[in-house]
């Protein structure tokens, strides 16, 4: 798997969801010029997370949800809509988490730790989703944390919305879960070259 990262992501196809990653990679400054250090590292965070897709040669139509989510996560965050509009935190949780999860069980199946999606059973999957969407949201929330007490107090935090936030993470997972032999079928890897 690791061997084919590099040749997978630099395979000439050019893919709708590279512009994307062309609008996020040009997000990163702006929106550190525009709204400061914790804009920096959210858009670095997601110009990584929609550099990933790429390289593990998704199916088209997951490769592109991927994308389009991080970014507009990443700018919910610099333009504070997480507060600002109502249940837009919970929406992106939902979606995005659940993305996450099932782009983190492929990568779990390409090392060999879990089964391939098309090979396990559809419940099976969405169980493992499920937990990938509970083990996402549970660091992104004590990143939040620490980003609360120690880089930006205005990152809002709270039990309620901690709570609410992880059932929206387990809720995505299990959703996406239960896609995931169909998203995960009809990849695009790239073998490098025998010497």
């Amino acid at each position: 798997m690791i061997a084919t990262l590099g040749t997978t992501f630099l395979r000439r196809r050019f893919l709708a969801a590279d512009v994307v990653r062309l609008l996020t990679l040009v997000s990163v400054p702006v929106a550190t010029v525009g709204w400061g250090a914790t804009s920096f590292a959210v858009m670095s965070l997601a110009l990584f997370g929609v550099v990933l897709p790429r390289m593990l040669g998704l199916r088209p139509v997951f490769d592109v949800a991927v994308c389009v989510l991080v970014l507009v996560a990443g700018w919910s965050s610099a333009l504070e809509w997480y507060t600002s509009v109502f249940l837009w935190d919970k929406l992106i949780h939902i979606v995005l988490t659940g993305l996450l999860a099932a782009l983190l069980a492929v990568v779990a199946a390409d090392l060999r730790l879990v089964p391939h999606a098309p090979d396990a059973g559809r419940v099976s999957v969405a169980v493992l989703v499920f937990c990938a969407g509970l083990a996402i949201g549970s660091v992104w929330e004590m990143g939040e944390w620490l980003g609360h007490e120690f880089v930006d107090s205005r990152i809002y935090v709270g039990y309620d919305d901690t709570i609410g936030d992880l059932a929206a993470d387990g809720l995505g997972g299990l959703l996406v879960g239960f896609a995931l032999p169909w998203l995960a079928k009809d990849r695009e890897v790239v073998r490098p070259p025998r010497r």
